[in-house]
């Protein structure tokens, strides 16, 4: 299994990793979350041997294999099937039947078997490789955004795929929901350390919400403590008859450690400008048709309207019409038939795919923002790029340097600045972190216009959407309710996958049963039970050392490749991170 013991790294004088370790168990399946930039996928590099770590040790038995999904395009095989079937063990080959499942479940149709990889798009190309590394079935699979190619549907299916995974597995997602189904631990790279516990991401980070308070409360009063003392000392120190308590303050001084003020980590603070409105619908869609070729029609006699504060999700199979549906909105297409009929009061913020190629690369950022909106002050236009993760000077860079996150995130700062009572959004999480999705999800919840936006997040889709039009099959469908409400009368046909969130938020329930809500610590409540939380503080101190110890048993067991001692440390280390999690819930209680 894999351990990794005081890892460090930095690139030029930036450190991104400091004394990071950790190990998994047998069958774990660890799903990472951080801030973008914090050092994610540069853990998958170092294990994978791509990039290399400045101290620290990264261990793994002698012949484990570790399979990855390689974003390279290189296919040698004349049909998609025989070049999936080359990530079969070659003593398997002939086990054909195995790629055509996996394909199928990624999107692919018995037709497409037989087709060459290059007839198709990257993003399905990219899928061809994932079927390739599925099908390896490594000892430890590392998945970094699998899900940005793949339709809902193909989603849901990986999600079901991985449910089963045999081996151990690491996967870096933005979708909190399909990493929450797949996953048995979740692990923070945060501020350059990590956590890792047993359950989801939502358990990890409520848990860390807690932790940060109790750590600042008592930060504060340490350093109230130490100003007393500084104050007695500096008081009494000439008084001869004061000097024995003098030198015993003097000597306390010295042994109290002073724990330093966390430093928030940058988030993306999306504040909408929002236009008003005046009438009943911003948008009336009637007998709606398109199609690129006459002989296809991609939308047939589509009708919806779109009121002030409706929220519309657009789901369904990639290549089925979505993105197009937002171009026609967006007056970019025009109907084959039917109309789009937009209120004069409407005023658009458009998101689309393809729209960061329309950004100027002789520009700066600050510039195209500025763009957006004429009016607006530099001051305005400068705390725009900043809450897009552009501050200072950081706003001059030319859109040319910029990697496709960094101009996706141009592109919503654009959004930003521009009053809007409707918007078009295709795909705006993809270059997202899970908290950036938050912090989002929050800012559309209160936005007043209209909204129509496609994702294959179902996360979103449950917290949004307030009615659906789904693509599925040869039709556009309006569905008058919520997701849950999609999934209940009409689904996927994948009944058993329907369950699945809702099985994963009663597992995480019955796990965190008392926990208190995140942020909202009773000062009353910390003082009543000093004695009491000051005790579990200890307790989880020794849990920890312990923990410590064992993850070096394994490491140690994996250098001698002793599998009774990785089986013996395994066991211990899964028993003291429950210990951990009991007492962490234990010491929320206390102040519920």
């Amino acid at each position: 299994m894999l351990q990794v013991t005081g890892l460090y790294k930095s690139f030029s004088t930036q450190s991104i990793l400091e004394d990071v370790s950790f190990g998994m168990i047998p069958g774990e399946r660890l799903g990472i979350i951080g801030r973008n930039g914090c050092g994610k996928s540069t853990l998958f590099k170092m294990i994978l041997g791509e990039d290399h770590p400045d101290d620290g040790q990264i261990v793994m038995p002698r012949g484990y294999r570790v399979g990855h999904l390689a974003q390279h395009l290189k296919f040698t095989q004349s049909t998609i099937l025989d070049e999936a079937a080359l990530g079969l063990p070659l003593e398997r080959r002939n086990e054909e039947y195995k790629a055509k499942i996996i394909l199928a479940g990624l999107g692919f149709s018995e037709e497409d078997f037989y087709s060459p990889p290059s007839a198709f798009s990257g993003g399905f190309q990219i899928r061809i490789n994932l079927a390739k590394v599925l099908l390896s079935e490594p000892n430890l699979l590392l998945l970094d955004e699998p899900t940005n190619y793949l339709d809902i549907v193909s989603a849901r299916w990986l999600a079901r795929f991985l449910q089963e995974w045999p081996n151990e597995l690491m996967i870096i997602t933005h979708d909190r929901e399909f990493m929450d189904n797949v996953t048995t631990h979740t692990m923070i790279i945060r501020r350059k350390k990590v956590r890792r516990i047993e359950g989801s991401s939502k358990k990890l980070l409520d848990q860390l919400s807690v932790d940060d308070e109790i750590y600042e409360k008592s930060r504060v009063n340490e350093d109230k403590k130490r100003k007393d003392v500084e104050e007695f000392i500096n008081r009494f120190r000439a008084k001869a008859s004061k000097a024995s308590q003098v030198q015993s303050r003097v000597k306390a001084l010295e042994k109290m450690g002073q724990k330093e003020e966390l430093v928030d980590e940058v988030r993306l603070d999306f504040q909408f400008s929002q236009a008003p409105f005046a009438g009943k619908y911003i948008l009336e869609v009637d007998n709606l048709e398109f199609g690129y070729k006459p002989e296809q029609t991609l939308i047939r006699r589509l009708g919806f309207t779109l009121a002030k504060g409706e929220r519309v999700g657009v789901v369904g199979k990639n290549g089925r019409g979505k993105s197009t549906l937002l171009k026609l909105l967006a007056a970019e297409l025009s109907p084959r038939d039917g109309s789009v009929k937009l209120s004069s009061n409407a005023q658009l913020g458009y998101f689309g795919q393809t729209n960061i190629s329309r950004l100027n690369e002789a520009k700066t950022i600050e510039q195209e923002v500025q763009e957006a909106n004429t009016n607006l002050h530099r001051t305005k236009v400068r705390a725009i790029c900043g809450t897009m993760m552009f501050p200072g000077d950081a706003a001059e860079k030319k859109i040319s340097v910029l990697s496709g996150g960094e101009r996706s995130r141009v592109l919503i700062g654009k959004i930003l600045a521009s009053p809007s009572n409707f918007l078009l959004l295709d795909e705006p999480t993809n270059h997202l972190d899970i908290e950036s999705i938050e912090a989002l999800i929050e800012s559309l919840k209160t936005y007043e216009g209209g909204i129509v936006i496609v994702t294959h997040n179902e996360h979103i889709l449950r917290d949004l959407a307030t009615k659906l039009i789904v693509f599925d099959g040869n039709a556009a469908q309006v569905i008058p309710g919520d997701y849950d409400y999609f999934l209940s009368t009409v689904g996927w046909g994948d009944d058993d996958a329907s369950q699945m969130s809702s099985r994963r938020k009663e597992k995480d329930k019955d796990k965190s049963k008392g926990a208190a809500p995140a942020g909202n610590v009773n000062s009353a409540k910390l003082k009543s039970n000093a004695k009491d939380i000051a005790n579990i503080e200890k307790e989880i101190g020794v849990l920890e050392k312990r923990l410590e110890v064992a993850n070096e048993k394994m490491v140690q067991a994996s250098q001698t490749q002793d599998r009774v001692g990785i089986t013996s440390a395994g066991k211990e280390i899964t028993d003291l991170e429950n210990q951990i999690t009991r007492a962490y819930e234990k010491f929320q209680q206390l102040l519920e």
